[in-house]
């Protein structure tokens, strides 16, 4: 298999500036970003958003930053977003040695979806991990990874250890982590009110209400027999 050849992406050189100047390249349509790594030192540069765009939708990990003339592979390091557009705001590059394998972030694409007899009984997927990092030269960092789910059934899952790795390619994060799970349809169950669970509260209140009465009935009882007592002591004064 070929390699692909790195996309071309030409930038120019710009002055490292506060946010002031990073709106003003984005009312132009440019994409400020940095350079580093390798050889080289920082860079700051500004790149029209919509080939920015292109070159990172092309085939291939690998760019070719062309910077005022000086050009250097590159990989995507960070792509910040504005929140609510979703608009590339900021990126940094770095630079790379074709000849030594580097880490990258890999996207994981499902197939055998058709072939699940776990969807097939009314199952849904669920992919709690997207991307895995791979080792690897620059030219040869896939696009895409696939797991395949065909032949699952409910309650089964697919790790990374079913992934199929290309050649010269190294997976980096734990095998056994879960990227692909077929679970049990959600049952909707309508809450209900437990009248029964109030009555019986309403009863004990009534009980408590009870009590509290008789012990203020018995309490008048104990008050007027000391009153007659007390009529005792009187008389046995008279008799001396």
């Amino acid at each position: 298999m070929a390699k692909p050849e790195a996309t071309v992406l030409t930038a120019s050189p710009r002055d490292p500036g506060g946010s002031r100047d990073a709106r003003r390249l984005r009312r132009e349509g440019k994409v400020p970003g940095v350079l580093y790594g390798g050889d080289g030192g920082t860079v700051a540069f500004a790149v029209d958003s919509r080939d920015l765009r292109r070159a990172l939708q092309a085939s291939g990990a690998v760019i070719e930053l062309d910077v005022d003339g000086s050009g250097s592979p590159a990989v995507l390091r960070d792509a910040q977003r504005h929140p609510v557009r979703g608009e590339i705001t900021h990126v940094d590059f770095v630079r790379v040695n074709l000849n030594v394998a580097i880490e990258a972030i890999v996207p994981i694409s499902v197939e055998g979806v058709d072939d699940c007899p776990g969807l097939r009984d009314g199952g849904v997927l669920d992919q709690p991990v997207r991307e895995v990092t791979v080792l690897a030269l620059p030219n040869e960092i896939p696009e895409t990874l696939v797991v395949s789910v065909e032949g699952l059934t409910i309650g089964e899952n697919a790790s990374l250890a079913s992934v199929a790795m290309p050649a010269g390619v190294e997976l980096v994060d734990d095998p056994e982590i879960v990227v692909a799970s077929i679970l049990a349809p959600r049952v909707e169950v309508e809450e209900t009110v437990e009248e029964e669970t109030e009555l019986i509260g309403e009863g004990e209140e009534g009980e408590e209400g009870a009590g509290e009465e008789g012990g203020e009935e018995s309490g008048g009882d104990e008050e007027s027999g000391g009153g007659d007592s007390g009529d005792g002591d009187d008389s046995g004064g008279d008799s001396d």
